[in-house]
Formats: C-alpha cells, sequence, structure tokens
C-alpha cells in the first residue's frame, strides 16, 4: 500500500505544467491505459485470480540541461506505473539519468540509460544491451535503464561503441492476476544467475557501425549475463511434485551480431542475425525484409509502407526440458511476416501499423494493429489490438499460454 502511494505521489508530481528549472527543460507526459481481453484466461487455475480488464497510470518526466556550448548534458527521465490489479506491472524505474561529454571524434556517456541496436520491424534480435520491462507491452520494445559507461569513438572507417555494462537488470514479469502472463507464473523472487556475482557483475560489449553508399552495417559482441531468461519448472504441493511456477535462470552468454539496412529509392532492405552461445547448445536466429515505400498514394498526403520479412531461430517454438533442466524455445522459428505501414501526413501526426506473423509450419497466427492520432497541441491517443489465432489443437508452443489472451489496448496521454 504505501509502495502504490508513493508511486501515486509522484505520477501526479510528473503531470505538472511545462516549465523551465534554471538552464535546464522539464518535458513528458502522463497517461491512462484501459486494457480489455476478450476470452477468459488459458491459465490454469487463473480464472479466479486474472481479470478482463484493467487500468492503470503512467508517467514519465525527462528533464534536461546541458553547458560548456552544448559539449556536456544532463538527462534525467524516470519512469512509473500504478497498474489497478497486478502489482508486479505497478513498478518505477529510472530510463535515464546520464551524463554525456562531447568532443570533436569522440563521446563518453555514463550513468542509466537505453541503447537501442536493430532494424527489423517484427523482432529486434540484436538489440540486447537494455532489459526488456516485459510487463508494459508484449511487443518487447520497452526497456529498462541500463547502468553504463559508453565510450563513442568517431573514424572515417566508421563509429565504434565499448559499453561497460555494470549491474544487472531482471526482467519484469506479469504477477499473478496479470494477463497476458504465462500458464505458470514466473517467480522472480526466486530468480538464478550462473554467475557468483550474480546481479553484480560487469558486462561487456562493442559495437561498429558505418555508413557505406545506401547502405548501413553494424557489427557487434556482447558478453555477459543473457537479458533473455531461461527457465526451471519450480515444484511444490503434496509430494513436492506439482509444478507451480517457473524460475527464470540468468547465464553468461556470448552473443555475435550483424545488422544492415539498404535503402534503394523505395525500397528499404533489412537483416539481422545473431548468434549465441551458453544457454544450452549455440544457436542462431535471423529475421530480414523489406519495407517498401508509396508515397502520396491516390494523389493525397498518405504515404503507405509495405512490408514483408521472414523470422528464423534453430531453437525451435516448442519449450522443451534439456539436459541441464532448463527450457529453451523461441515464438518465431520459421514465420512470414506481412505488414503495412499508413502514414497520413496530417496534422494530427495520424499513423496506422498493421501486421500479421503467419506460422510456415502450420501453427496459427500472430495480428497485431496499431493507431495512434494527436488531438490538438498536448494529446495523444493510442489505440492496440493484438493476439493469436487458429493455433492446432495439438499445439504445444510457447504461445500456448496465450492463446486466449487477445486483447485490446487504449491509451490517453498529455504531453507537456
Amino acid at each position: 500500500m504505501k509502495k502504490s502511494a508513493r508511486l501515486v505521489c509522484f505520477a501526479l508530481a510528473s503531470s505538472v505544467s511545462p516549465l523551465q528549472a534554471g538552464a535546464g527543460e522539464l518535458s513528458g507526459y502522463v497517461a491512462v491505459e484501459a486494457l480489455g481481453f476478450v476470452e477468459s484466461p488459458a491459465a490454469a487455475g487463473a480464472t479466479s485470480m486474472q481479470h478482463d480488464g484493467y487500468v492503470s497510470l503512467s508517467a514519465e518526466p525527462e528533464y534536461y540541461t546541458d553547458w560548456n556550448n552544448g559539449d556536456n548534458s544532463l538527462t534525467f527521465s524516470p519512469f512509473v506505473r500504478i497498474d489497478g490489479h497486478d502489482s508486479e506491472r505497478t513498478h518505477f524505474d529510472i530510463r535515464e539519468l546520464s551524463w554525456t561529454q562531447v568532443a570533436d571524434d569522440w563521446e563518453m556517456r555514463a550513468g542509466i540509460a537505453k541503447v537501442f541496436w536493430g532494424v527489423t520491424e517484427a523482432a529486434h534480435l540484436v538489440d540486447i544491451i537494455n532489459q526488456t520491462d516485459l510487463v508494459e507491452n508484449g511487443d518487447g520494445e520497452d526497456k529498462l535503464g541500463q547502468p553504463m559507461v559508453d565510450l563513442t569513438l568517431i573514424r572515417d572507417w566508421g563509429i565504434v561503441d565499448v559499453f561497460i555494462l555494470p549491474g544487472f537488470r531482471e526482467r519484469t514479469f506479469a504477477g499473478d492476476e496479470g494477463r497476458p502472463r504465462s500458464l505458470l507464473t514466473v517467480d522472480t523472487d526466486a530468480a538464478e544467475y550462473e554467475s557468483a556475482a550474480e546481479d553484480k557483475r560487469v558486462d561487456f560489449a562493442i559495437r561498429w557501425a558505418h555508413s557505406v553508399g545506401d547502405w548501413d552495417i553494424g557489427i557487434a559482441h556482447f558478453s555477459g549475463t543473457s537479458r533473455e531468461p531461461r527457465f526451471r519448472t519450480q515444484l511444490g504441493g503434496p509430494g513436492g511434485m506439482t509444478p507451480v511456477g517457473l524460475v527464470p535462470v540468468y547465464e553468461i552468454i556470448d552473443q555475435t551480431s550483424v545488422d544492415v539496412q539498404a535503402s534503394m529509392g523505395g525500397w528499404l532492405w533489412k537483416l539481422e542475425v545473431v548468434s549465441r552461445s551458453g544457454q544450452g547448445e549455440r544457436f542462431t536466429a535471423a529475421a530480414g525484409g523489406f519495407e517498401y515505400s508509396l508515397v502520396g498514394i491516390f494523389e493525397s498526403n498518405t504515404d503507405l509502407g509495405l512490408i514483408a520479412e521472414y523470422l528464423f531461430d534453430d531453437r525451435g517454438d516448442t519449450p522443451r526440458a534439456l539436459q541441464d533442466g532448463l527450457s529453451s524455445a523461441s515464438a518465431f522459428q520459421d514465420d512470414l511476416v506481412i505488414g503495412s505501414r499508413w502514414a497520413f501526413n496530417d496534422i494530427d501526426s495520424s499513423e496506422i501499423l498493421a501486421s500479421v506473423i503467419i506460422d510456415l509450419e502450420g501453427n496459427g497466427y500472430n495480428y497485431s494493429v496499431e493507431a495512434s492520432r494527436r488531438f490538438g497541441d498536448n494529446w495523444k491517443l493510442s489505440m492496440e489490438a493484438r493476439g493469436v489465432a487458429d493455433l492446432p489443437d495439438d499445439y504445444n508452443g510457447v504461445l500456448l499460454s496465450v492463446k486466449d489472451d487477445n486483447r485490446l489496448r487504449a491509451e490517453l496521454a498529455y504531453y507537456y
């Protein structure tokens, strides 16, 4: 109760009007979200705990200031969400609290920050620096702030980023009352680590990026605690042999990645490939395809992007206990992505992104529709529909737990 009260006070304080603080600037948003499900949950024994509707409040202010003619800057961006049902989704995070020094051919950033790598639409395989804030949205695009020191070297032959990452952030998972979630609740309090230092291990990463003509190329390597855990089944009940939960296990991995993007006229070609060791057998995953843009369709201001991608992962999509007792799987191991992006280029910045991910082995499909529109200078309405369909009766893959979690989401945000 005290935790929720503190978060409510923070959210209300974050909804203040725009202001100047000394030489700094304060901006951000406060939002209310409604999340609704059209079916009862599939999780065993969950009908008395999970709900068909959820309402939550979120806020993310940002304070920015710079000095020395912009060569030094400080950014502070905390985030809070208060959920009416799921105590695990009610959480606070510092998305960014970082100092940056800029010079002619190098930059240094230290503190807590977010870094994004990736080019494809449906899967961000190479994006490994920050941990996923999974309780925010199942698409995996929301990230927790990561403590880091990032040195950027700017050269004619490319840009090199060297990362020192002290401290590890555990992935967030829905609680007993949350949706969507796995059939068995993830027990985050029982998390296990391969490293004796647990969440205090220092990780490292390096990335080289360069543009050659129409091509943008990135090559990276990460060595440290995996942001994506495997799971051990937690046993309990009479006799101690009944599955009662999942324990996340964070192992030490090495991951090498390549991302490539080429812009050729109206075509945007994209590719991401990763190879990872440390979680059982080494595996490879890839995502690649294109987006073709049609500008001013039907003699209007509207642009239409046509998206097609292929997703591959040689782990397969059925969770299986390996020799070490941990389960490993991927939702998208042999899948085709088809989508469209509508940009209406109006004063309200209206956009629609729709896609379907089709399992080429006959295991149904995922669908997603996202739409947003601004109202006036400060308000923005966002809506989404997500779900899965046509799963076979004998399907036992990773999407089984969310087969009845088709959902609608609406968010009204006030920006300042």
